[in-house]
C-alpha cells in the first residue's frame, strides 16, 4: 500500500469517498448551520463585501475589480484549507476530521429535499403552492408556470444541481483533497452570486462566469454519464446517451445540458426548451425526445434515478481507490 501524503491521488480519493458516504447519511446538521454557518455562507459573505467595494465605474475596471474578487476569494479559500489537509491528513483521527469537513462541501440530501418538496407541494396543494416550492430552487420567472411547467423546472434544476453540486465538489475534492473542494465552491458561490448577464454584473461578474464554467466542464461530463449508467435499470440508457450526444451542445450553457439531456432520455422527457429569466424570453433548444407534460410522478422517477446516479459516483470513486491501493 503506498505511503499517503497529504495530496497524494490515494488521500484525495479516499477523502471524497468519504465525504461522499458522510453527507449522504448525515447532511449538513441544522444545529452545525446555526452555530457557525457553511461554507458557502462564509464565502457568500465575502462576495458581498467585494461586490460593495469593487463593483463601480468603467467597464474596464469592474471586469478588474471582478477578476480581483474571483482572485482573492479563491486565495483566502484555499490557503486554510491547505493547511488543514497538511495538519489533519497524517493521522487516522485527523483524516476522519478532515473527511467530516470536506462533507460539508456536497449536496446530495439538501438537493433531494428541495426537489421532493415540489413534488410534495404540487401532489398537495396544487399548482399555486408548485410553483412557490419551485421558486425556491430555480432562477427562472415561475408566476405562469402551469403544472408541467413546474415538474420540468425542478427536474432541470435536480439534473443540472447533481452536476454542480454532488459531483462538481467530490471530483475536485478527488483530484486536490480539500483545498480543491473547496476553491470549486468558491467558483461556484461566486458565479451564483454576480455571474449574472445583468447591468449591474455583466463586467464585474464575467470572471467568476467564465471561471465556473471551466471548472464545470468535467463534472458535467461525469454527471451525464452517472445518470447513462443509472438509466440502465429502466432500460434507457441507450436513449439516454443518444439524447446527450445529440442534444448536449445545443444547450446555452456549456455544462447544463450535459445532465439535462441525460435526464430528459432517461425519463423519456423534453426539458429545457424557451424559458423567461427576468421578464425576458430565453431561447434555448430542447434536450430529449419525449413528451412535455410532465407531472408530480415524473419528479419522483427523477429523484429515483438522481439517487442511483449517487450511489455510482459512490462506487466509482470507491473502485478507484481500490485499483490505487492494490498498486
Amino acid at each position: 500500500m503506498p505511503i499517503l501524503s497529504p495530496y497524494g491521488p490515494v488521500q484525495n480519493l479516499a477523502l471524497a469517498a468519504a465525504a461522499l458516504a458522510i453527507e449522504s447519511v448525515a447532511g449538513y446538521p441544522d444545529v452545525l448551520f446555526q452555530a457557525i454557518g457553511h461554507p458557502v455562507t462564509w464565502q457568500g459573505r465575502a462576495i458581498e463585501a467585494c461586490d460593495r467595494r469593487l463593483n463601480f465605474g468603467s467597464p474596464l475596471r469592474r471586469r478588474l475589480g471582478g477578476l480581483a474578487a474571483l482572485v482573492g476569494l479563491l486565495a483566502v479559500s484555499i490557503a486554510p484549507a491547505a493547511l488543514l489537509q497538511a495538519l489533519l491528513a497524517q493521522s487516522g483521527l485527523g483524516m476522519a476530521a478532515l473527511a467530516a469537513l470536506a462533507a460539508s462541501l456536497p449536496a446530495q440530501r439538501s438537493l433531494y429535499a428541495h426537489v421532493m418538496s415540489v413534488a410534495e407541494a404540487l401532489e398537495s396543494g396544487g399548482v399555486e403552492a408548485g410553483r412557490l416550492a419551485v421558486s425556491r430552487i430555480v432562477g427562472r420567472d415561475t408566476s405562469a408556470l402551469d403544472e408541467a411547467g413546474v415538474a420540468r423546472a425542478a427536474i432541470e434544476s435536480l439534473a443540472e444541481n447533481f452536476s454542480d453540486g454532488v459531483v462538481a465538489p467530490a471530483f475536485w475534492l478527488a483530484v486536490a483533497g480539500l483545498p480543491g473542494g473547496v476553491a470549486y465552491k468558491a467558483a461556484n458561490t461566486a458565479d451564483s452570486m454576480i455571474g449574472h448577464k445583468n447591468a449591474r454584473y455583466l463586467d464585474f461578474g464575467r470572471a467568476a462566469a467564465r471561471f465556473d464554467d471551466l471548472v464545470n466542464l468535467p463534472a458535467s461530463r461525469l454527471a451525464a454519464l452517472w445518470l447513462v449508467f443509472a438509466a440502465a435499470t429502466r432500460g434507457k440508457a441507450r436513449t439516454a446517451w443518444r439524447c446527450v450526444s445529440r442534444d448536449a451542445r445545443r444547450h446555452r450553457s456549456p455544462n447544463a445540458g450535459w445532465p439535462e439531456a441525460a435526464m430528459a432520455g432517461a425519463l423519456g422527457l423534453q426539458l429545457a426548451g424557451p424559458r423567461v429569466y427576468g421578464g425576458v424570453l430565453v431561447e434555448d433548444a430542447f434536450m430529449g425526445e419525449g413528451r412535455r407534460e410532465a407531472t408530480s410522478a415524473d419528479i419522483r422517477a427523477a429523484l429515483a434515478l438522481y439517487r442511483r446516479a449517487c450511489a455510482i459516483q459512490f462506487a466509482g470513486f470507491a473502485a478507484a481507490l481500490a485499483a490505487l491501493v492494490a498498486l
